[in-house]
């Protein structure tokens, strides 16, 4: 790797184009090694990485997990649930407290936007943002990119990336619009108008309120949930409109082009924004994408906590 360490993952705003390569291609390396027979390196032993999870999740939490595992570190999972937050602790305290246990690397997933940005002042460890409210997802973005380069080549200048749905709640839409755009892919918006951006140029791509006119010629859809624990009012009238309106069916997908993929972040409302035959079909690539969360996560700690010089495998 580069002698610098990457200080901290925060937002995509943390990486240059060649830092984002970096990161892409040591999870190359990395997503060998989870189909060895052994799925492990040794190249963070002796060094810990904490999870702190406000937040329920599956996908980010186990790949993390198993991200810091593989790469021979010692790993502590810490919920919102089992913390001292519960018995009133400020987050600020808890930071002081894991700090004083000298970790290397703190994952931390919050509920508040601007969560990560706040510990990072207050300790020593690196810091890497596994989602904070409707701020970013900066693994999240990485591993989508990682997955599209693989169907569609490393090249993604010029492709066509439609991402659908609830824009407005989704860090996975600001930190794929951003990372995409980095990268030199075309980047379009879809939803329905009370779930897009309040200023639709602020991310500087185009932006529809219909999902049709997108989608035609995509190379990449990548369909987001409707997130209805961040609705705090009415914008949908109800999802079986929305699914009628805005769903991802054959009808939709035969817009985009004929090798298009389909993508998705996870956890699914199916048959509310993807139907069945969509998730479960030839151009999904969706479990691609969770195979891809434990490589780019190895590869992210791999450059947030690894010694100068060390080898990836």
């Amino acid at each position: 790797m580069t002698d610098d360490r990457l200080r901290h993952l925060l937002g995509i705003e943390d990486l240059s184009a060649i830092r984002a390569e970096q990161i892409l291609r040591s999870a190359e390396a990395f997503h060998e090694v989870s189909r060895r027979p052994v799925r492990k390196v040794p190249t963070l032993r002796g060094k810990t990485v904490i999870n702190v999870f406000y937040e329920a999740s599956t996908r980010t939490r186990t790949s993390f997990e198993l991200a810091g595992k593989r790469l021979s570190a010692d790993v502590v999972n810490i919920s919102g649930s089992s913390s001292s937050t519960t018995k009133g602790e400020s987050l600020r305290d808890t930071v002081s407290t894991l700090d004083a246990m000298q970790p290397d690397v703190l994952v931390l997933r919050h509920h508040a936007s601007g969560a990560a940005h706040y510990i990072a002042q207050h300790t020593r460890a690196a810091v890497v943002n596994a989602g904070d409210g409707m701020h970013q997802h900066p693994t999240q973005a990485l591993l989508d990119a990682f997955t599209i380069r693989r169907h569609l080549g490393a090249d993604l200048r010029g492709a066509k990336v439609v991402i659908c749905g609830d824009i407005l709640h989704s860090r996975v839409a600001r930190s794929n619009t951003l990372l995409l755009k980095l990268l030199g892919a075309e980047v379009c918006l879809a939803g329905p108008r009370t779930l897009l951006p309040h200023r639709p140029d602020a991310l500087g791509v185009k932006v529809f309120d219909r999902i049709e006119p997108a989608l035609e010629g995509a190379d990449v859809v990548m369909v987001l949930r409707i997130q209805r624990e961040r609705l705090g009012a009415p914008l949908l009238p109800a999802l079986r409109e929305y699914a009628r309106y805005f769903g991802l069916n054959a009808r939709r997908l035969a817009l985009a082009k004929p090798t298009a993929i389909v993508m998705h972040p996870g956890p699914m409302n199916r048959g509310v924004e993807i139907n069945e035959d969509i998730a479960d079909g030839p151009r999904s690539v969706i479990l691609d994408q969770v195979e891809a969360g434990v490589a780019v996560r190895m590869a992210v700690l791999y450059h947030c906590a690894s010694e100068p010089g060390a080898e990836l495998s």
